[in-house]
């Protein structure tokens, strides 16, 4: 099985559209959305639509749950709370019905989906650390966790009673580890290269590859520009900040 892997999308369709290209060359079998589809970008509703035309298996980050009033605002920053309250007026009933129907965990055998962690999934808390990793690993039921939410890609790694970290973008799953795996961002990059992030996980292989693609950001950036969201959201873009 051929697993395609992303989150955080933030109403980017340009950085959207990259990604889903290139994943349609990775012979996909089934693709997982990490959440956050929408917020900060100028596209909320074409990019739930290109995620409801996918189908892929898709759980609830802050910024959707926020954007159907299920997440509270006080605890986004002012630029945030801004691009929430433009797409809640942004967004269309059958958008909201879909954002509102997605669930904060999802595992099947093999693997466990969350935006944030396990312990907390409601309150969208992050994992920076081994230290906040540890208690999802405590949780954790599957072999490996997929994440999102700080939009830096990471991969936490559990041995026995040892932890480890690390940035590398090809992994070879082992049989005698557990894993959780921050899959970056699409539409807004944090980690200082401002491409779109991506995985592709082979379950036969056990190969999991940290991929990442150039969009027209400049396209993005026009379109936050010329909806009125703060321009900080646009210039982020370039910076991947």
């Amino acid at each position: 099985m051929r697993w395609g892997i992303f989150g955080d999308i933030h109403g980017n369709l340009e950085a959207l559209e990259a990604v889903l290209t290139a994943l349609k060359a990775e012979h996909i079998d089934k693709y997982l959305c990490l959440g956050d589809i929408v917020g900060y970008g100028a596209d909320p509703t074409r990019c739930i639509a290109e995620i409801k035309a996918l189908g892929p298996t898709t759980i609830a980050g802050n910024h959707d749950w926020a954007s159907v009033e299920l997440f509270d605002i006080g605890y986004f920053n002012p630029h945030a709370k801004q691009a929430v309250l433009w797409t809640r007026q942004n967004l269309s009933d059958q958008d909201k019905q879909f954002l509102k129907s997605l669930e904060l965990v999802y595992q099947e055998k093999e693997l466990t989906l969350v935006h944030g962690n396990l312990q907390n999934p409601e309150r969208f808390e992050y994992i920076f650390d081994i230290s906040s990793a540890r208690e999802s690993f405590n949780l954790l039921g599957t072999k490996i966790c997929f994440i999102g939410h700080s939009h830096k890609p990471a991969i936490f790694i559990k041995q026995d009673k040892n932890y480890t970290y690390t940035f590398q973008n090809n992994l070879k799953i082992e049989a005698a580890q557990s894993y959780i795996v921050n899959a970056g961002s699409v539409g807004q990059p944090r980690d200082g290269d401002p491409q779109a992030t991506y995985l592709v996980y082979d379950s036969q292989s056990r190969q999991l590859q940290i991929k990442r693609i150039s969009y027209d950001i400049q396209k993005a950036q026009d379109k936050i520009v010329k909806a009125g969201l703060p321009m900080v959201l646009a210039e982020r873009l370039s910076y991947g900040r």
